[in-house]
């Protein structure tokens, strides 16, 4: 019997509704005989009872000095509860199902509270219930130390929850159902014509979902690529097959991208560029700047380094910290608050000349300055003033014809 992975988001069992369509999904895919493992998230999102924002609002509310083990056991609680939910309609629908915990599914983990890391998982127990008959429900997002602590995996652990499980049961497919029909080529919230993508390659869709694409977690997508487990990404509320994220391999997959350089837009906002120079020319300016961003926990992104100095990123909410350590070893940084990262992504712009002249041309266009820019085989970057953010999106997406 092939097995599938469902895994349905906050969203898509937030009210009786969705979770009617949630049973429609688990139906129509039991009929054609999948063995069925249903990874859950909890219900809704913040502010509704039992949602994850919403569990960590009630720790702040009540002394905010929880320990990160028993913070752990506390945000377990919302994927129970839909899990249980959820087993329990599927019982009332004559479907034999089975709640499990990460843990009771044999998802272990190391001992790092509220960021755990999956260390094997034991497959038995799904693997009798399945030869049952029965749809096994797993809670999202958590797993167990081997000493059987509760421990979370961190944003977006509900994905990898459903990946890692699909890879360790050799699943023919893993199925992502979100509120949003698929993978689109850009926020649609922003780009208005954005549309649905057919087919992906999981380098694409994980550098989507590392520069700002919010509908899949990166870690998930990396463990389908290392198992070579295809991806679907779909909507709970419509039946479109949505994106499908795989190796490009066959005829019909490369037939689909044949000839696009460009894949998508996705934007990354909130950022503040720090500009530093060394005082007396060329030194080991770049030595004394990082090692003092890592000694404070400031992350940094979008580097360049030049013999005199160096220009990087920061989160907004960092750069008031970075610019005072920065002065405290004496530089005078200059700062940019309020910038975005643009990126451009595609798996064939790899050797392919002219997709930065037209990035160029595009944003030149519209009167957008670049204020930094950098590239890999699948990407290209560009820093512009947030202000410029929505116009940016709208003026690459067009210039790619990516609505076409």
């Amino acid at each position: 019997m092939p097995i599938l992975v469902q895994k349905f988001g906050g969203t898509s069992l937030s009210t009786p509704e969705a979770r009617e369509l949630v049973i429609k999904h688990i139906e129509r895919e039991r009929s054609q005989q999948y063995g069925l493992v249903v990874v859950v998230s909890a219900m809704g999102r913040k502010g509704e009872p039992y949602a994850t924002d919403t569990l960590l609002g009630f720790i702040r509310d009540n002394g905010d000095s929880l320990p990160s083990r028993e913070r752990d056991l506390l945000l377990g609680c919302g994927e129970i509860i839909s899990a249980a939910t959820l087993c329990s309609l599927l019982q009332s629908r004559s479907i034999p199902a089975v709640a499990l915990t990460g843990g009771g599914a044999g998802m272990i983990t190391d001992n790092q509270f509220g960021r755990a890391r999956i260390l094997e998982i034991r497959t038995e127990k799904i693997e009798r219930h399945l030869n049952e008959g029965k749809v096994v429900v797993v809670t999202g997002f958590q797993g167990v130390t081997e000493d059987g602590d509760l421990t979370t995996l961190g944003r977006g652990g509900s994905d990898t929850s459903a990946t890692a499980l699909g890879a360790a049961l050799h699943a023919e497919r893993v199925d992502i159902y979100t509120d949003v029909n698929g993978i689109l080529t850009a926020d649609p919230r922003i780009v208005e014509d954005a549309r649905p993508l057919t087919v992906v390659g999981y380098a694409e869709i994980c550098n989507m979902a590392r520069l700002g694409a919010k509908v899949i977690h990166p870690r998930a997508v990396e463990i389908a690529q290392q198992a070579r487990v295809p991806l679907r990404v779909r909507s709970t509320f419509s039946e479109d097959e949505g994106t499908l994220v795989t190796d490009i391999t066959d005829a019909r997959q490369a037939a689909l991208v044949k000839d696009r350089h460009v894949t998508g837009v996705a934007h990354v906002s909130g950022v503040t560029q720090i500009t530093v120079h060394a005082q007396e020319g060329p030194a080991d300016v770049q030595l004394h700047v990082f090692q003092a961003m890592a000694k404070h926990q400031i992350s940094v992104d979008f580097i360049n380094v030049t013999p005199s100095g160096a220009v990087y990123t920061v989160f907004d909410e960092d750069a008031e910290r970075a610019i005072t350590i920065l002065r405290a070893i004496g530089f005078a940084p200059v700062a940019v608050r309020g910038c975005a990262k643009v990126s451009v992504i595609g798996g064939g712009m790899n050797g392919v000349p002219g997709i930065m002249a037209r990035i160029v041309e595009a944003l030149t266009e519209q009167g957008i300055p670049i204020l930094q820019s950098a590239d890999s085989n699948t990407t290209i970057w560009v820093l512009v003033r947030e202000s410029d953010m929505a116009g940016a999106l709208r003026a690459l997406h067009a210039k790619f014809a990516l609505h076409e």
